[in-house]
């Protein structure tokens, strides 16, 4: 019976790579449509006061569009748990897909404030399910790991910028050209697309991956006793939020306020997380030091993508205000310009994937601790050239496209050195029976990115612009100085991989 499953995943391959593979690569560009799509929309509609939007403040929209990308990735560690011990990978991913296509349907209908706050957490919940454990069943696919697994994410992530490249185009122009809630079903739609695909070929190709809860019969005296060492853990939260609230440090009535508290979240839970694998997951020393490197990779995402991140915010509003948008008397959608990203996501992906294999076959090692690094120079490049078109910004002039286009060109490289590389190595790193708890960490460092790029876009109002170059210029200096401490520890990191490369 096993060697009859198997044989779809094993024998059936396109380009040199399991079949179950391009299954994965439809539902995620399909998901990723919708989620890029509606995030391209996002902020304009919360801040605008014109055409049927919210009209919210800067300050407020931008912390409203923080909380929701930052729980999106955030809800992807529960949504690890929920699969590593109740349903499974594959039902966790078909049911997150009906309820991001459920929250969808409901932000397409014109409604108040409630309504449309409830589809944004509709989605983010269907995401936070689907999310890891897709890229958890890819990690499946190549139990050999090596250089073949690397590329498999390199491939695995075009689907991802291909979704995010339509996405943005069809939701972008509708939303902004045609109305607001037009763009919201387009993404509702997307996602039944994905749903279909993932249930008409998952069968077929996927073999028996993922449709089994993959905690050992071994870990059940002891789930009691974990569990109450969440449950303790959340008490603490909840503790630790009351007591920001009472003492006035936090502000949990406003939506600043309530931004400012999810950051408190997510860092406690990532820290209590990784401090309660390494304590009292039952690891043993090399599975420990390996967990502790996972912890630095987190770190380090969550760096970057708090620069990377700002696409949505901050440079959202810089292209929306600042930057030329007419070209040839036509004029461009602002959100047009996320569309660099992913465009060049996909003419990069493939020179990348087949470099880390060129170099592998020679020998010649470019370390995931090097490569993280590297994502974080480049990253701080990218700000470099936002500090000078931030310059020519404040003297009243609009600057060029080239500086968003080579900002964006930047972010793309550096993504490309830790995005799939970091899915890749979660993957390999992780204890089996944490694999999805783990890679939904991975999302959390995610979490805590999009959450910090929002409240640095809080800043960008009218009566502030002055301060651009300035805001500009830390995150730079942040980037570069992280990406040199990074090259520093590649060595140690490197040892305490435990041979993993």
């Amino acid at each position: 019976m096993e060697a009859t499953i198997d044989k779809p995943v094993r024998g059936t391959t396109v380009l040199g790579h399991p079949a179950g593979l391009f299954v994965l690569f439809f539902t995620e560009m399909w998901e990723r449509f919708s989620y890029y799509g509606m995030r391209a929309i996002l902020l304009l509609f919360l801040i605008d006061n014109v055409r049927g939007g919210m009209g919210l403040s800067e300050l407020e929209g931008a912390a409203i569009y923080g909380l929701y990308t930052s729980s999106v990735y955030l809800l992807s560690l529960p949504g690890g748990w929920v699969a590593d011990n109740l349903l499974g990978q594959r039902k966790s991913i078909f049911y997150g897909g009906l309820i991001i296509m459920l929250g969808h349907i409901i932000l397409a209908i014109p409604s108040g404030p409630g309504i449309f706050y409830a589809g944004l957490c509709t989605v983010a919940l269907g995401t936070g399910l689907l999310k890891p454990n897709i890229s958890s069943i890819v990690g499946e696919l190549y139990p050999e790991g090596g250089a073949r697994k690397d590329a498999a994410f390199s491939i695995f992530y075009m689907g991802i910028n291909t979704g995010s490249l339509l996405g943005i185009s069809v939701v972008g122009y509708l939303g902004q050209k045609v109305g607001w809630h037009y763009g919201f079903g387009a993404a509702a739609i997307a996602m039944a697309l994905g749903i279909v695909t993932f249930r008409t070929f998952g069968q077929r190709y996927l073999g028996d991956l993922g449709n089994y809860v993959a905690r050992p019969a071994a870990d059940a005296g002891s789930s009691s006793g974990g569990n109450r060492s969440l449950l303790v853990f959340i008490a603490g939260l909840v503790v630790v939020l009351a007591a920001l609230q009472l003492t006035g440090v936090l502000d949990l009535t406003t939506a600043p306020g309530l931004a400012q508290a999810m950051g408190t979240i997510i860092s406690l839970t990532a820290l209590g997380y990784f401090v309660y694998i390494l304590v009292a997951g039952g690891l043993d020393a090399t599975e420990k030091k390996r967990v502790v490197v996972l912890f630095a990779f987190f770190l380090a995402a969550a760096a970057f993508w708090a620069g990377n991140e700002q696409q949505g915010s901050s440079l959202q509003i810089f292209a929306d205000r600042y930057t030329q948008l007419n070209i040839l008397g036509w004029q461009m959608p602002s959100s047009w310009f996320q569309n660099l990203n992913p465009a060049f996501i996909l003419i990069f992906s493939p020179v990348l994937a087949g470099l880390w294999i060129f170099l592998a076959n020679r020998n010649i090692d470019f370390s995931v601790p090097a490569k993280f690094a590297t994502s974080l120079l480049l990253l701080g490049l990218a700000y470099v050239v936002m500090i000078f078109a931030s310059e020519i910004a404040i003297t009243g002039v609009r600057t060029s496209p080239l500086y968003l286009t080579f900002t964006y060109l930047f972010f793309t490289l550096g993504e490309l050195f830790l995005s799939p590389v970091g899915l890749s190595a979660f993957s390999k790193l992780s204890p089996k029976r944490y694999t999805s708890q783990l890679m939904g960490l991975w999302f959390v460092g995610s979490a805590l990115g999009n959450l910090i790029a929002s409240l640095f876009a809080g800043g960008f109002d009218e009566s502030n612009v002055a301060e651009m170059p300035s805001l500009f210029q830390s995150v730079a200096v942040f980037s570069l100085g992280f990406g040199v401490l990074l090259l520093v520890l590649i060595k140690p990191l490197r040892k305490w991989m435990g041979g993993i490369q």
